[in-house]
Order: C-alpha cells, then sequence, then structure tokens
C-alpha cells in the first residue's frame, strides 16, 4: 500500500456472494448454522455483503508485498494489515482498520513503523434482482502512523462495489473508490471470479489507479480463495504493473475468520 492512500481492502473485487457459497459448501451438514457474507479479503474493493448484527470477521495480512521504483531507486513495502468488521444490524456495518507492523526496505536500510488507524461503515444497498448486490463504503483514515508509514493529513474515502452473480460458478464485480487528502486518488477496478470447487475460487482482475497529483497508472492480477473451513479462508494474489503510476508489483498473502452464528 502506498503512503498517502487509502487502502479498502485490500487489498479486486472478488466474488463476494460466490465466497459465501463457497463457505456454505464447505460447511456441509452445519451450513444451516454458519451464514458468513464473505470477507473483504482478497484484492481491491470490498464485500457489497454485511455481516448481521453481533458478528465479527477478523481479516488480517500475513503480510502483503509491493514494489515501487523511482528512477534508479527500488523500495519494498511489507505490510500487516488488520480488519476487524463488526455488523451493528439495518445493513449496516462497522469497519476498524489498522497495520500494525510495516517494513519499508530502501537501498539505504530498512524503516519500521506502524500504519494510521482508519474507521469505516458500510451499508448494503438494497436490490430489486437477487443476482445483483451493492454496497457502499466510507471511511476516514486518521494520522496517527508512523511517520514513514502515514498521510500528512487526515483521509476521506468513498467506494461503491457492485456484483453480478452471472452463473452458478461465475462472478463478475465492479469496484469503485475515491479518496481525498489534499487532492482526489481514484480507483476503478474490475474482476471475474469463478468457482473452481466447492472451497476454491479463483479471481481476475485489472484496476486503473490515478493518484493525487500523478498520472493515471493500470495493473492486472490474480489470486485464490480458500475456505478451509466454513469460518476461515486463506487466500493468496498478485499484481502487476501494465503502466503509468502503478506499484511494479502487489504481493498479497492473508486469512480471514468470521465469528458468528
Amino acid at each position: 500500500m502506498r503512503k498517502g492512500t487509502f487502502h479498502f481492502r485490500p487489498s479486486g473485487t472478488t466474488c463476494r456472494p460466490l465466497l459465501l457459497v463457497l463457505a456454505l459448501a464447505a460447511s456441509g451438514g452445519a451450513a444451516a448454522q454458519t451464514r458468513n457474507p464473505g470477507y473483504d479479503r482478497p484484492g481491491l474493493g470490498f464485500s457489497p455483503a454485511v455481516l448481521d448484527a453481533g458478528a465479527i470477521t477478523l481479516e488480517q495480512g500475513l503480510p502483503d508485498a509491493s514494489e515501487d521504483r523511482s528512477g534508479a531507486t527500488t523500495t519494498r513495502t511489507y505490510s500487516a494489515d488488520t480488519l476487524l468488521r463488526l455488523g451493528v444490524g439495518q445493513s449496516l456495518e462497522l469497519q476498524f482498520g489498522s497495520t500494525p507492523w510495516n517494513r519499508l526496505a530502501t537501498p539505504d536500510g530498512s524503516v519500521y513503523g506502524r500504519g494510521s488507524s482508519s474507521l469505516g461503515l458500510k451499508w448494503a444497498l438494497p436490490s430489486p434482482r437477487p443476482a445483483w448486490s451493492w454496497g457502499l463504503l466510507g471511511g476516514v483514515t486518521f494520522t496517527d502512523g508512523s511517520r514513514a508509514f502515514r498521510a500528512d493529513r487526515r483521509q476521506y474515502a468513498l467506494g461503491l462495489d457492485v456484483n453480478w452473480q452471472a452463473g452458478t460458478r461465475q462472478s463478475l464485480g465492479l469496484f469503485m473508490a475515491d479518496a481525498r487528502a489534499g487532492g482526489d486518488s481514484t480507483t476503478v477496478a474490475l474482476s471475474d471470479t469463478v468457482a473452481v470447487t466447492a472451497t476454491l475460487a479463483a479471481y481476475l482482475q485489472v484496476a486503473t489507479l490515478h493518484p493525487a497529483h500523478a498520472s493515471a497508472g493500470q495493473l492486472a492480477g490474480a489470486g485464490l480463495a480458500w475456505m478451509a473451513t466454513p469460518r476461515l479462508q486463506l487466500d493468496a494474489g498478485f499484481n502487476r504493473r501494465l503502466a503509468g503510476s502503478a506499484s511494479r508489483w502487489q504481493a498479497n498473502l492473508g486469512a480471514s475468520y468470521y465469528f458468528g452464528d
């Protein structure tokens, strides 16, 4: 994650309703007792669905990494993002985020520190068609992190995630977000997710990123999400820059756990 950007979880808008199907399939006879609506990991974007009131998920990077190059200088960033989601009812969900561990590796050495905290509110919009799902996520990122891993001012962001269940095994997603902190940073991402097995999903994604005060850039990537149990998801993904202002590459590895009925 670049300093000065708002991260919607990361880390493509993968098939969130499809991941719910995978979770229920993995649970077998316990499907009726485990109502897991899916996770915001992996990729850019978030799940259009919200948790039931009182339900909690913990989503953790293990870590995520990226590489940037400016002239002849190459830097790598490693971040263990943490996201806690809490269902509050009425189609709403609270989110608390932080990055308690970061490492910035440069030719001059490494810098360690904590990233800034964030607070978000997600709203699952009503949909007249069962195959479509919509969600809005608004949030603020504070400036309480270490100097190397925070922006100079608070960041306010709003994102929209749209998901279309195109078939029993395929879902298409659109994610759009705008973040403001002395300038607008926008993200638009498209994804295609397919259920490989009852517990394994694979996704492809492409995105256009337009940071504030810089030219736009594009990236493409792919990844996997595996429901190891009805409550535990493991994920891995990789993005590669296609052009413009984007990280040369991004690698994502994480785990998510559902605490709920």
